[in-house]
């Protein structure tokens, strides 16, 4: 499973977000801990009940999963500004 959802965490296995950021898997640990990569998570609600939104930033590139509540990804999305610097509305919930 690449997603995992327990009781107060979310785990996700470093590959699949390297894949979405364009890193080394083997560098996600490291970044994370640094804070160079960034993240929040939404928690569905109304129709959404049970689902998440997760979105990770790192550099000028956000990328977004929505799991359902068995921990399968749904949806995948990246931004990637190239150089430019990523808008500061995208680094808000719903942005």
């Amino acid at each position: 499973m690449q997603v995992e959802i327990g009781t107060d965490d979310i785990f996700i296995e470093a590959r699949l977000l390297a894949d979405l950021l364009r890193l080394d898997p083997a560098a996600v640990h490291s970044l994370l801990r640094a804070q160079e990569i960034t993240s929040f998570c939404e928690r569905g609600i109304g129709e959404h009940e049970g689902e998440y939104r997760l979105s990770f930033f790192y550099g000028n590139r956000r990328a977004r999963l929505n799991i359902d509540p068995a921990g399968n990804v749904i949806r995948r999305s990246v931004i990637d500004f190239g150089p430019a610097a990523l808008p500061r509305r995208l680094h808000r919930a719903g942005g």
